[in-house]
């Protein structure tokens, strides 16, 4: 068995989201990748009359994740897609942020060992490392200004699938740091509402974070934490709602585990568990490619092209 992603948006902003539901019709899918590969993790920006969504995108033939872009105009038709970053260690989770009128962007790649904040130096495609902000190997990090701090949100790796079943927690006065882990670390525990899936936003005032549950299968949905009390030293929350792929792309109903958002625009992923005779195969071609050496990132961008069923940007 192994799990295919499709990632969409909705042109409606996240407050308004969370007071209603999402149609069907409502969405644009991301261009579908094939029968081995996705993207996921989706998160968007617009900019110069373009909505860009930025996502991993994941092939198991190379099995190493890396960002791509995707470019829409006003009309939701796609106009660009490409690379946006690529390391040797698999990156996903491409969270957007804004400070000091610069754009960054913090991505998992906690196989990496720590946690690095890029700087964009040409949008969409051209992003530096700027500070390494933890020195352990955060997953899904999701930050946000509240309160006059800056927070962050992440889960961390360790047996018994401990990413998935963990909330922790870390605060800083500035987006570079020095970033100090709270002090009841994990504040939250369970496979239904810990790891974080999505933009952290206010509504009235109060933050809310999206949280991946997990307890029967990975990201089968999105709860929605209100965060009541939110200081160094203590934390209180509560689930408000729930999200799920029910009804919004068929053969995709197994799971959502990204809401995010920028503007008037959410963006979610929704799940197909799937099983075909072509694993096997696919694993083999893995292997190869590995000791080739053609699953870096230099080989899968040289190997990646837009093609006119891509650019057709439609609606699935």
């Amino acid at each position: 068995m192994y799990d295919l992603w499709r990632s969409g948006f909705v042109r409606r902003s996240l407050t308004r989201v969370h007071a209603s539901a999402i149609a069907p019709d409502d969405v644009t899918w991301l261009p579908d990748q094939g029968a081995f590969a996705y993207v996921a993790d989706p998160f968007g920006i617009e900019r110069n009359g373009l909505l860009t969504i930025f996502a991993e995108h994941f092939d198991y033939r190379s099995r190493r994740g890396e960002i791509r872009y995707f470019q829409y105009d006003p009309a939701n038709v796609l106009v660009g897609q490409g690379v946006a970053l690529a390391e040797p260690y698999h990156l996903s989770y491409p969270a957007l942020v804004e400070d000091g009128g610069e754009l960054y962007m913090l991505p998992e790649g906690y196989k990496s060992g720590g946690l690095t904040l890029y700087r964009c130096v040409r949008f969409p495609d051209h992003w530096e490392p700027a500070h390494r902000i933890l020195d352990v190997p955060a997953i899904d990090a999701t930050v946000a200004r509240h309160g006059g701090k800056w927070w962050m949100f992440y889960a961390l790796p360790g047996p018994s699938d401990r990413a998935m079943r963990e909330l922790h927690v870390a605060s800083a006065d500035v987006l570079t740091g020095p970033w100090t882990p709270h002090g009841d670390n994990p504040v939250r525990s369970g496979f239904h509402a810990s790891r974080p899936g999505g933009t952290a936003f206010e509504v009235d005032g109060v933050l809310h974070l999206p949280l991946q549950d997990c307890a029967e299968t990975y990201g089968a949905a999105i709860n929605l934490l209100r965060i009541e009390t939110l200081t160094p030293d203590a934390f209180q929350a509560s689930v408000v709602r729930r999200f799920d792929a029910s009804g919004l792309l068929e053969g995709y109903g197994d799971g959502l585990h990204t809401l995010s958002g920028y503007g008037d625009a959410t963006f979610i992923d929704v799940k197909s568990i799937r099983r075909s005779a072509a694993e096997g195969w696919v694993r083999t071609q893995y292997k190869v490619r590995r000791l080739l050496g053609l699953n870096g990132p230099r080989a899968r961008r040289r190997s990646m092209s837009a093609t006119p069923a891509q650019l057709a940007g439609r609606r699935a």
